[in-house]
């Protein structure tokens, strides 16, 4: 749930201490739109690792590469 603009400023240096403390991120309402309020480098995907080993794009497009030059021998 948002709280109101007037609200935050109220109580803005409180707001600011729990989101620093916490992690977890505050909405405002501000003329009917919302803002997020959050600490910076918490979030979830801040955390990923590259690895560029592992398929980049679309797992579809692998069904139509052609594999039979990677296979030795007869298939059982």
């Amino acid at each position: 749930m948002a709280m109101s603009a007037s609200e935050f400023k109220e109580n803005m240096e409180h707001v600011f201490k729990e989101v620093l403390e916490t992690g977890a991120p505050v909405e405002i309402e501000l003329n009917g739109q919302t803002l997020q309020l959050a600490k910076k480098g918490k979030l979830k995907l801040d955390g990923l690792v590259s690895r560029p080993e592992f398929i980049q794009g679309d797992p579809e497009d692998l069904v139509h590469i052609d594999w039979s030059g990677e296979i030795d021998g007869d298939l059982p």
